[in-house]
């Protein structure tokens, strides 16, 4: 979650994982030079976007403190916490070593140092991880207890079922383990990133020499192995505890001193440089190969560890006792996700199934999609609405309609069986122009992405990259069918991925259309991603990287104009994060004139609301639940004629200056309507949400009760429309 964002503004160094921020040789933008001069020359108007990171991951953390929720949704936010964790420190904290090593950049746009920030960062990493250990062992793990769930110790398990273990182990765990000594004639081992090892300490007793091991557990079976201590419970056994009570075997004839887990946390980022003259898909394999080489960014130990082996390890993996992080109980906690097979559904959310958009349902049966569309436009609101039965149904009815003549689509990142892609190979496969923009380096998912290229080029499609030095991160999808007054084209446009999985977890909006205009500006849009042009102004697109800091700024600008003027004005934002300094300074000064803002903000705000003359009038809030808020929508009072748009950017450099991303403008009054009353619903006084306060704290508010907003949602889905 954590992805390197930088900004082409000020000229500086292409290093993949620098921090958001000018350098220290940075200059102030046109929209600062509009505001007062005490705030235009202060950089702590912006607040540190690490530690904002931080704070929301601290926000999920909460979740799993929230004694409303079923109990295994709250051990899954736990396992969250941890996963988003290791993301951060795989890739913003390895780009804030690097930069510090490389002295480039020595200073972010709050004005903090590099070496100060990863200060600050180590402070309160080290506080979180020990809440999220105490949260696990005071709050979750009793309740779990309690609940019949339970994760044993050795010693705690009956004599007969120790007994069924010592086979178990040694039939499924012994055969795939490896002790690696370290001695004169054994290098230390290499340590994968976030992999869970024991360090061992054995003594030979003829000698008493003592000797150090390394025992990786292994990744390819559960962490938690299911134990039998009696009727109506679910009993689970670490399998590190497993491999540490039968270590003798791994070491015959010695004696087994003490073990302690570690783990370590290598840098994920990648640095793949684009040649014109090298295939891009080859430079990413071999970065990819790389990447599991990566130094060490942090290294994480039981608080119980043997000083002299934490001091062999410190030295071992080349980093400084600034890097260990010490916490009582498990370490990974992430593993806690597996606790969620388990079947308890009384313990979980109540299930939930998408219905088919009215719209685009027929009685029992599915309505066709391109006919749907000739009467307008369709705004579809996921997980709420069903992605199978909307843009998954969409594409497949393209495929399969002899009339479509082509289909033009960009992926970032899909399922591991996607039907997205099976529908572009059949549509192929009859003879369909199909066109994929896939975009291989997006984090974490580029060898999946790599496997997609290929299969999709095998079945004929026309599979590029996109653009040299830009991430190709819109999400568009063209079809051209054959109509009996001439070609028609109909598009889709959305916040989210074509992902039909997290399409049930993430909340996203998209809007399936026929309209000309848009499916005139798309058609140049792809043009662009495929071909050569330097179109950078569309008729109802917003484009990274030209257009949209640019048109954002001009309606900010536009909306102060009309507060001076006695117009009404005023500025609604739903987005991800909140870091660009020109948008920001831009809300600034349209607040110094009083144009009410409203920002809601799931993750990173680098924006100070509620400042004495600087923010007064701007409030920002963040809203988590259930599922992921992952929608991007902006809102322009413009003097009374509503402006809306819905895209796939965040106010953040990697998406303003370093991808290819779109801001649609909604035309259609329902949409819009639509739209302007998911505003309202998140904006709404009575909502259960965080607050964000001048000085960067954020509140709860409020405390107890209140109403959950997609709660609210999903009562409103099952009201309006049919189950898929």
């Amino acid at each position: 979650m954590a992805d390197r964002d930088s900004q082409d503004r000020v000229p500086r160094a292409e290093l993949p994982g620098l921090p958001d921020g000018p350098d220290s040789g940075d200059t102030l933008t046109s929209t600062a030079a509009s505001l007062p001069a005490d705030l235009a020359a202060a950089p702590a108007r912006f607040l540190n976007r690490e530690i904002s990171w931080l704070d929301w991951n601290a926000r999920v953390l909460a979740l799993s403190q929230d004694h409303t929720a079923p109990l295994l949704e709250r051990t899954k936010f736990l396992a969250i916490f941890a996963t988003n964790l290791d993301e951060f420190f795989m890739v913003r904290v390895a780009g804030l070593i690097r930069r510090l090593e490389t002295g480039l950049g020595v200073r972010g746009a709050d004005g903090l140092s590099t070496r100060r920030q990863l200060e600050l960062i180590r402070t309160k990493g080290r506080a979180l991880a020990q809440e999220h250990a105490r949260v696990f062992l005071d709050e979750v793990q009793p309740a779990l207890i309690e609940a019949g769930i339970s994760i044993l110790s050795w010693e705690e398990l009956p004599a007969a079922e120790q007994l069924r273990l010592h086979g178990w182990f040694r039939e499924r765990v012994f055969p795939v383990l490896t002790p690696l000594a370290v001695d004169p004639a054994h290098p230390f081992p290499y340590i994968s990133g976030l992999s869970l090892n024991l360090a061992v300490l054995v003594r030979d007793p003829e000698t008493g020499t003592e000797r150090f091991a390394r025992v990786k557990v292994p990744n390819n079976v559960n962490r938690f192995v299911e134990v039998h201590v009696g009727e109506g419970s679910s009993s689970f056994l670490p399998l590190e505890e497993l491999i540490g009570r039968h270590l003798g075997q791994l070491f015959p004839g010695l004696e087994v001193l003490a073990h302690h887990a570690f783990r370590v946390t290598r840098n994920a980022d990648l640095e793949v440089e684009e040649d014109r003259d090298e295939d891009l898909l080859q430079a990413l394999e071999r970065e990819l190969s790389r990447r599991r080489f990566g130094p060490v960014v942090r290294v994480e130990v039981g608080q119980t560890m043997d000083p002299h082996v934490l001091e062999l390890l410190v030295r071992e993996l080349d980093v400084t006792t600034d890097d260990v992080v010490a916490v009582p109980g498990l370490l990974a906690l992430s593993s806690l996700m597996e606790l969620m097979a388990i079947d308890r559904p009384e313990l979980k959310d109540e299930p939930f199934v998408p219905a088919t958009h009215p719209r685009l349902a027929d009685g029992e049966q599915q309505a066709d999609v391109f006919a749907a569309l000739r009467e307008g436009d369709i705004l579809v609101h996921h997980p709420y609405d069903s992605f199978s039965t909307s843009v998954q149904r969409f594409l497949e009815q393209a495929a399969a309609d002899p009339q479509v003549l082509a289909i033009k689509q960009t992926l970032y990142r899909t399922s591991g069986d996607s039907p997205i892609v099976d529908a572009l190979i059949d549509a192929a496969e009859a003879g369909k122009q199909v066109v994929v923009v896939i975009e291989i380096t997006a984090r974490f998912d580029e060898q999946a992405n790599i496997r997609w290229a290929r299969k999709l080029e095998r079945a004929g499609c026309h599979v590029v990259y996109g653009l040299l030095g830009l991430k190709t991160h819109c999400k568009t999808a063209l079809v051209v069918r054959q109509e009996a007054g001439g070609l028609r084209r109909y598009c889709h446009f959305g916040t989210g991925n074509y992902h039909p999985r997290t399409a049930r977890l993430y909340e996203d909006v998209g809007l399936l259309t026929a309209d000309p205009e848009l499916g005139a500006d798309v058609t140049d849009l792809f043009n662009t991603l495929t071909g050569y042009s330097n179109q950078t102004d569309y008729r109802d697109l917003l484009v990274a990287p030209h257009g949209i800091r640019k048109g954002l700024v001009e309606r900010i600008h536009a909306e102060a104009a009309n507060a001076l003027a006695g117009r009404p004005s005023g500025i609604r934002i739903k987005a991800n994060s909140v870091v660009d300094e020109d948008v920001i300074d831009a809300l600034y000064a349209a607040s110094a004139v009083g144009v009410p803002i409203d920002v809601v903000v799931r993750g990173i705000c680098a924006l100070r609301p509620g400042a004495q003359g600087i923010s007064e009038t701007i409030r920002v809030r963040s809203i988590l639940g259930r599922f992921l808020e992952h929608s991007r929508l902006v809102e322009f009072c413009n003097g009374g004629e509503l402006e809306v748009w819905f895209g796939s950017a965040d106010l953040m450099h990697r998406n303003l200056d370093r991808r290819v991303e779109t801001l649609v403008r909604v035309k259609d009054p329902a949409v819009q309507a639509e739209l302007s009353g998911l505003l309202d619903r998140l904006n709404a006084p009575e909502v259960t949400r965080w607050e964000l306060d001048s000085v960067g704290r954020w509140h709860h508010r409020p405390d107890t009760g209140g109403i959950d907003v997609q709660t609210g949602l999903l009562r409103a889905a099952r009201e309006k429309g049919a189950v898929s």
